[in-house]
């Protein structure tokens, strides 16, 4: 008796392979997305693949680097735009609104494969869709037609009961299972919801979960597609695309957690992990500076009438910030058609872009030691673009209350009328362009769009430690978020400057002076963003291999594209006896074999690291990453 998740697998296989967790599998895919902070690469590398045109239904956005301070990002969105057009990508116009919400009003469809240049991209499982972050190359791959290798996930159900109380939201939901879980215990598992609970829970609900699943480390998350999807789609003028999905009744499950929402109260993440899980009543002494209300988790139509409602006729705290991003050009239209923009505005909120803004540190960064209240996905530590900031993560309802009274206040205790679905949503495509695949339309470069740095094959590795880190290192710490790096997104050779500049200001320098390196790490290496230039840049500064306790999934599967060796320490305590600038010897790699020897040169010592690496993923690494298997694989 099968998941959900498996029989959307099973229906999307490239070729036969039992279900087994651990298993190869080679996922055929429906969908593609990318936005403008990862697709500039992920075009990079479809055109030089050399394909005529793309063989998914295809969507890139813009919706992080809105900011146009200087030319760089205005240049990618030209680029971004034309490049669509001439492979047969929709594109989604700066100011229409953020990827996943978009996706999820416009295209998303129960039952199909979706896979992303962005981790957020299971935001789409509120649908029923079977979606997957992964980095740009993966992404480009699976446009040209290639299915994507993963290795079959174990399945986690997750059996909501009961119904939540007015003040509680589907954020509560997400941020208790992260309590449960931890942003490591989702690692090689799918989460996939059921249980009486879930008919409580609207699709936009449903995706704010999905959406925050990538915290927990998850491959993918999702809901069945039910009565509720079908009523979204109506309303959304897609009915055409409900279809009735759900597990086999009696489903087996590699392990079942049950939440009862009835007794789920408000909560928040304290700083500086979405796991650092509090009861809301418990901080009602934080004084708050800063209020950020949007991103791809909490920015629905459903989302702001709550906020608007709890605001209505109020006043923002004299020392509160509120700012309000919308995740739609639809959710700021039919805001304004219903009177709540009226109400937001009323309150003293400061209206931003319907774009990603404060969530990917694009302005908005809070005062210095100021607390910032954000209904995002991650706060990570700098990832507001104030290091000495203390970033909250709460649902609309919590953030809104809390910007009126100018402490973390608890949303249970205000007297506010819960938003329902629209009777229709407003339609509106026009800010999607439709591509002709004109070959005689130009593909327009600016001078800071650069190639794409191309790995080399695997060798013997005798190079020194460039930095040693901890646990839990995010892409945001590897190549940091924010207005001063996010324009060299597409410049690799600038952007490298600032790899790991927030940890350590003298690591480009280093790699420069001894021509690149190794990278040693602790449990959980990469987690966060799908950011492929936290592999990217490593890779012009020629790091060779990182060793780690464990990695996250995304970040290792953009090593071996990029021809960075992703190894394992065998026993976690030689970590321990390797310090900064030690050189380190590794021979007859080639055959990456499950124990590989490393000798330390510099302290006489040998210690021994296997990896994680399918066969697949081996031949990638010996002909130098993905990109030259892909062409060695067409010539």
């Amino acid at each position: 008796m099968k998941s959900l998740a498996y029989k959307i697998i099973e229906s999307h296989l490239s070729e036969p392979v039992e279900l087994k967790p651990g298993n190869i599998v080679k996922i055929k895919m429906d969908n593609t997305l990318t936005q403008d902070a990862t697709g500039t690469m992920t075009y990079l590398q479809l055109e030089a693949m050399g394909i005529d045109k793309v063989f998914t239904k295809s969507l890139s956005y813009v919706d992080h680097n809105t900011l146009q301070d200087g030319f760089m990002n205005a240049d990618d969105h030209k680029y971004l735009q034309t490049v669509a057009n001439r492979y047969g990508v929709y594109f989604s116009r700066a100011g229409n609104g953020i990827c996943h919400q978009v996706q999820l009003e416009r295209f998303d469809v129960p039952g199909e494969t979706l896979i992303g240049a962005d981790s957020h991209t299971p935001t789409a499982g509120g649908m029923g869709t079977l979606s997957f972050g992964a980095g740009g190359l993966d992404v480009a791959c699976a446009m040209a037609g290639i299915p994507y290798s993963i290795k079959l996930p174990e399945v986690v159900n997750v059996k909501l009961t009961g119904k939540l109380k007015n003040g509680v939201s589907a954020k509560d939901i997400i941020l208790k299972l992260l309590e449960i879980k931890t942003v490591k215990g989702g690692v090689g598992k799918i989460f996939e919801y059921s249980g009486e609970g879930i008919k409580t829970l609207s699709v936009p609900e449903r995706s704010t979960i999905t959406n925050m699943g990538a915290e927990l480390g998850a491959t993918t998350s999702i809901f069945p597609s039910d009565e509720n999807t079908r009523e979204f789609l109506e309303k959304q003028g897609r009915g055409h695309d409900y279809i009735p999905l759900s597990a086999d009744e009696n489903a087996i499950y590699d392990e079942v957690i049950e939440i009862d929402l009835d007794t789920l109260v408000p909560l928040c993440a304290a700083p500086h992990s979405p796991d650092n899980v509090k009861v809301v009543k418990d901080l009602s002494h934080v004084k708050v500076d800063q209020v950020c209300i949007g991103s791809c988790t909490n920015s629905s139509y459903m989302d702001l009438c709550n906020v608007a409602s709890i605001l209505k006729g109020k006043k923002i705290h004299p020392d509160v910030s509120l700012t309000i991003s919308f995740g739609s050009k639809q959710v700021l239209t039919m805001l304004s058609e219903s009177g709540a923009l009226t109400d937001l505005i009323a309150s003293g909120a400061r209206l931003l872009e319907a774009t990603c803004g404060p969530c990917i540190g694009m302005g908005q960064s809070p005062r210095s030691k100021g607390v910032s209240l954000r209904t995002f996905n991650r706060n990570f530590y700098g990832r507001s673009g104030t290091m000495d900031a203390e970033v909250y993560l709460v649902s609309p309802e919590t953030a809104a209350i809390s910007a009126i009274n100018g402490y973390i206040s608890d949303a249970t205790e205000v007297n506010y009328k819960k938003a329902t679905l629209p009777e229709k949503f407003t339609i509106d495509d026009s800010m999607i362009l439709v591509p002709d695949c004109d070959k005689q339309k130009p593909i327009i470069k600016g001078p800071n769009i650069k190639d794409v740095p191309i790995g080399k094959p695997l060798s013997d590795i005798d190079k020194k430690v460039m930095i040693k880190v901890k646990d839990n290192i995010t892409t945001d710490h590897i190549s940091p978020a924010g207005g001063k790096v996010l324009p060299y997104r597409s410049n690799i050779e600038k952007i490298s400057e600032f790899t790991f500049s927030q940890l350590d200001k003298d690591f480009y320098n280093r790699c420069k002076e001894y021509n690149g390196g190794i990278i040693v790490a602790g449990e959980n290496y990469g987690q966060g963003s799908s950011r492929e230039v936290a592999a990217l840049a490593p890779l012009y500064l020629n790091i060779k291999a990182v060793i780690a306790k464990s990695f996250a999934r995304i970040h290792e599967q953009n090593l071996v594209n990029n021809a960075i060796l992703p190894l394992v320490f065998i026993d976690e305590k030689d970590y321990e006896s390797i310090d900064l600038l030690d050189e380190l010897v590794i021979k007859n790699l080639t055959e990456l074999n499950d124990k590989i020897e490393v000798f330390n040169k510099t302290k006489n010592i040998k210690l021994y690291v296997t990896h994680n690496l399918s066969e697949e993923q081996k031949e990638i690494m010996r002909q130098g990453g993905l990109l030259n298997s892909v062409k060695n694989r067409k010539s």
